[in-house]
């Protein structure tokens, strides 16, 4: 038998300091960010809801203009929450900015902010993204202001490229290639002669197209600046990846009750299986229980026999065929997400009924809070 999944128990352990989730695109993961971050103040944790999803979904549902880089507190309209609800929205360039001018001294820090490579590769070098969160949330824990963070990840499988940040974007720095552009300076002009000539000329025109005649030079000057604070950023990621693997750490993987959003539920707990995650369950989003103990069959032909008949109730007619389709949806979601639980046998299922309309306040938040666990 499938084991349920315990919202409120997870919200209300003191224990549980972080609350990831992941899933992919479209299925409502970040309005279940948000409705889990505003049940958890509500039941009296100082909650703080960080997404990285560059939408402004969070700020709309929590009845804000817009979030920043920096946590907010969110004023709960219509009840008294126990504890408190805070929100901010990753801010990759600045994040990325504010942890320089942290790790290196002001003349270096500089040097760093103002070069053209480092604004090029700090809001598109692969993995930034990923790091900054992982960087932004390390700092969330260490201010201990809140004793619950939940995060919103992007959406698809880069949810989880965060757990690999630290990894790609040292193995991009320390490789070959940008430390060869270092060699000009440290080598003087035989050494840019020789990154050339060593089959780099084409690499710099094409980048040079973009980024300028000064690649090699703007490159050089960076990394030389990075050096001496590149170890201090490995290090704090590598502390941020021992919390998600803490007991303190509870993943929640989000999906809707489709085969493309199961799939990619399968794949997230299969991956948080192996990198040892602790995974707390499955949320399946937005199902359609059927609402009255009448099979497809049998509403179909009730309506049949009112239409045969020329009674005047074209609105029962149109519930009963209503219904029918109702209940043939609700067996579809039944047979996709019995896959999952055959093939996932020991992962937390909860579902939540899809509302009638879209999420935008703070109203519709706590509904989906309620649904969430099981009220």
């Amino acid at each position: 038998m499938t084991p349920a999944l315990d919202i409120d128990g997870l919200l209300d352990d003191p224990e549980t300091r972080v609350v990831v989730c992941c899933g992919s695109g479209g299925v409502g993961k970040t309005t279940t960010a948000a409705a889990l971050a505003l049940r958890a103040a509500e039941r009296g944790r100082q909650t703080v809801v960080l997404t990285i999803d560059p939408a402004r979904r969070l700020a709309q549902a929590l009845g804000l203009r817009e979030l920043g880089n920096h946590p907010r507190k969110v004023n709960v309209a219509g009840f008294e929450p126990e504890g408190e609800l805070w929100a901010m929205m990753l801010d990759m360039r600045r994040t990325f900015d504010d942890m320089v001018r942290r790790h290196a001294g002001p003349e270096r820090a500089e040097q760093l902010l103002s070069n053209p490579f480092y604004q090029t590769i700090s809001t598109s070098f692969s993995g930034t993204q990923e790091y900054m969160a992982m960087e932004k949330l390390g700092q969330l824990v260490a201010t201990g202001e809140w004793d619950l963070i939940i995060v919103d990840t992007p959406p698809s499988r880069s949810a989880l490229d965060f757990l690999d940040a630290p990894n790609r974007l040292s193995a991009a720095l320390d490789g070959r290639m940008i430390r060869l552009l270092t060699s000009p300076a440290r080598a003087g002009s035989w050494g840019l002669r020789k990154v050339v000539s060593a089959g780099f000329s084409m690499f710099s025109k094409a980048v040079s197209t973009i980024l300028g005649g000064q690649l090699l030079a703007d490159a050089s000057a960076f990394m030389q600046a990075f050096d001496s604070t590149f170890g201090g950023f490995r290090e704090r990621a590598g502390k941020t990846a021992e919390l998600l693997r803490s007991k303190g750490t509870a993943f929640l993987v989000v999906a809707a009750p489709e085969p493309d959003a199961l799939r990619e539920a399968s794949y997230f707990v299969e991956r948080l299986s192996t990198e040892s995650m602790p995974l707390a369950g499955l949320i399946a989003n937005r199902t359609h229980p059927v609402l009255a103990d009448l099979s497809a069959i049998d509403a179909l032909a009730a309506a049949e026999a009112l239409e045969r008949r020329g009674d005047s109730a074209p609105l029962a007619s149109a519930v009963l065929r209503l219904h029918a389709d109702r209940v043939e949806i609700s067996k579809r979601e039944e047979r996709l997400l019995a896959r999952f639980t055959k093939a996932h046998p020991h992962v937390a299922v909860t579902t939540v009924p899809a509302l009638p309309s879209d999420v935008h306040d703070i109203s519709g938040l706590r509904d989906v809070g309620d649904r969430m666990s099981g009220e």
